[in-house]
């Protein structure tokens, strides 16, 4: 898998802006080795890039999953260690489609704050169309997911048309969504009525739910390995790309 080829030029200060989160908070992911190390520029800065983004926003969704902060530990050591910004934001897309929504508002001024880039009309549209976020129309200002902004931003400047991206959303959420009611299926009717049927205490019932709440993002990740390995299969074939 490539790695990400962009230089690190954020300042912990400035990777906390981005990502919404306390330079605290950066700096404990750091000591827990959630987060790579940054880059050591002149004068002993730290240098942070796209990478660490885009972990920072994958914590961030497995937390909103219920994940503890062991178990995250756990779910991030078994990411292959060259990962890009780009893959682990697939990562992170993928577990937020088992989460509840999660938009936040933002006024134009904090949108662009968070996207780090100025914003044109024509951007808003396009972030629109791949379900980023949403106009306010009543209050002039936005409802966004900032995880999948990274994303949404990092897909500004590839040279795909607005109505390649309502289809390629449209795919996708229609592939998901079939997906995630097989697995749902297929774990009600051989796990879970299987073991109501035979299980009568309520204790052992309420462990039961709880353990099919935290197989969710194992499933995901499950998921994101199959689908990054038939979607390089797929581009080899389609354009003789190397693996």
């Amino acid at each position: 898998m490539a790695t990400d080829t962009e230089e690190p030029t954020l300042t912990v200060d400035e990777l906390a802006a981005r990502a919404g989160v306390t330079v605290r908070t950066v700096r404990f992911y750091s000591t827990r080795g959630l987060l790579p190390p940054p880059v050591i520029g002149p004068r002993r800065v730290g240098h942070y890039g796209q990478g660490h983004l885009s972990r920072l926003a994958l914590i961030e969704e497995l937390q909103h999953q219920g994940m503890t902060l062991a178990a995250i530990e756990r779910y991030v050591e078994q990411l292959p260690p060259d990962l890009s910004a780009h893959d682990l934001a697939i990562h992170r897309a993928l577990v937020a489609s088992w989460a509840p929504d999660s938009a936040e508002e933002a006024t134009r001024a904090e949108l662009e704050r968070r996207a780090g880039r100025s914003l044109g009309e024509d951007d808003i549209d396009r972030l629109a169309a791949m379900g980023v976020l949403e106009r306010d129309a009543a209050g002039g200002g936005y409802r966004l997911d900032p995880g999948l902004l990274r994303l949404g931003v990092q897909l500004l400047d590839v040279p795909i048309a607005h109505e390649t991206i309502l289809a390629a959303r449209t795919v996708l959420l229609e592939h998901t969504r079939s997906a995630a009611h097989e697995l749902t299926r297929l774990f009600r009717d051989e796990v879970w009525n299987p073991y109501r049927e035979r299980e009568s205490d309520p204790e052992h019932v309420a462990a039961m739910k709880s353990l099919s709440a935290h197989m969710q993002p194992m499933v995901v990740q499950a998921l994101v390995t199959a689908f990054q390995r038939s979607l390089k299969q797929e581009l080899r074939a389609a354009f003789g790309q190397e693996g």
